[in-house]
This record gives C-alpha cells, structure tokens and sequence, in this order.
C-alpha cells in the first residue's frame, strides 16, 4: 500500500489541524493504521494508530485527549484530528500501515506541523 499525508500548516497554539493519509490499492481495510511524529533533533515517537475494522484506537500520553485518529475503508484515508495545539507538537508527521502481527513497514512521506507559541 501506498501512502500519502496531506493536512499539515502553521496553526498558533490552542489551534487545531486535521490530517489525512490516503491509501492507494484495495487492500487498505487489511492494515492497521498508525501516525507518527518526529520533531526537530529528536527520534519518532508513536501518536496514534487505529485498528483494521477502526473498532480500537490508541493515543501516546502526550496526545490522549487532544487527538482523534479515525479512518474512512470506503474512502481508503485515515485521519488525525489534532486539537489544543501545543508548539511541543511542532513536527514531521508520518502515516504508516501495518498488517496485523507485523511491525509498521508502509509510510508515507510526512506532511509537517507548527504550532507557533
């Protein structure tokens, strides 16, 4: 599967964003979906991920209830809704698929968040 981020911008802090992640070929609704982030000199970190059917969903700490990851099978995308902006979330956020059991092996380019203080 091919994956390609969109949505990233300037946002002041408070602010929001929504990111979106689309999916090509038909076998989108077998993956597992995750976001990733990595900001200025430091290592990616999780975000969020969401499961195959969309029925689980897990944040990193730093995000839980700020952040909202969802995803559309029909329309082969999955979003991050990013609220409360904070410049600590000021990255690179990258979109990334895996099959159940697997490690994450599918990403996309990274589309780029500021969040200006």
């Amino acid at each position: 599967v091919q994956l390609q981020a969109s949505g990233g911008g300037l946002v002041q802090a408070g602010g929001s964003l929504r990111l979106s992640c689309a999916a090509s070929g038909r076998t989108f609704r077998s993956y597992d979906m995750g976001w990733f982030r990595q900001g200025s000199g430091k290592d990616r970190e999780f975000v969020a991920s969401i499961t195959r059917s969309g029925a689980a969903t897990y944040y990193a700490d730093s995000v839980k209830g700020r952040f909202t990851i969802s995803r559309d099978n029909a329309k082969n995308t999955v979003y991050l809704q990013m609220n409360s902006l904070k410049p600590e979330d000021t990255a690179v956020y990258y979109c990334a698929a895996k099959l159940r059991g697997s490690d994450y092996d599918q990403w996309g380019q990274g589309t780029l968040v500021t969040v200006s203080s």
